[in-house]
């Protein structure tokens, strides 16, 4: 592949990574919403959502880890593209650009979205729990 083209695929990745993040903000928004206009308990239904919500984060912190992995892979083939021939990128281009690709190392992001997770459940049952009490 020719430089130009890496560093469109970079882009790609980071554009699918910040779909599957909103997507995931969009999801817990819409639990917490659902949560909060129920009015009677029903642990029935907390639990079904609880799981259902645990089967959504697994799927979605495995794409996540996905396109982290293509987005080094491809970070590796742009600094190992030769600076001769027909698309070698300019010198200054490459000095100004290259420092700019940093992803976050996988660790740091799957710890951030398992503690995520683990607020959401938690928050659902606490609302769940207030229910319960009969507080509004």
């Amino acid at each position: 592949m020719r430089y130009s083209e890496l560093i469109q695929l970079y882009f790609e990745r980071s554009n699918a990574l910040q779909a599957y993040w909103t997507l995931y903000v969009v999801i817990i928004g819409g639990l917490l919403a659902f949560s909060s206009l129920r009015k009677q308990r029903d642990p029935i239904t907390t639990a079904l959502v609880t799981v259902l919500f645990a089967f959504f984060a697994y799927k979605n912190l495995g794409a996540i880890h996905d396109v982290t992995l293509q987005r080094f892979a491809t970070l590796d083939a742009i600094k190992q593209v030769s600076s001769a021939g027909s698309d070698a990128p300019d010198a200054k281009v490459r000095e100004a650009l290259e420092p700019t690709l940093t992803p976050p190392a996988y660790d740091g992001v799957r710890r951030f979205h398992v503690v995520s997770d683990l607020i959401t459940i938690m928050t659902l049952w606490a609302m769940e729990r207030r229910r319960a009490k009969g507080v509004a």
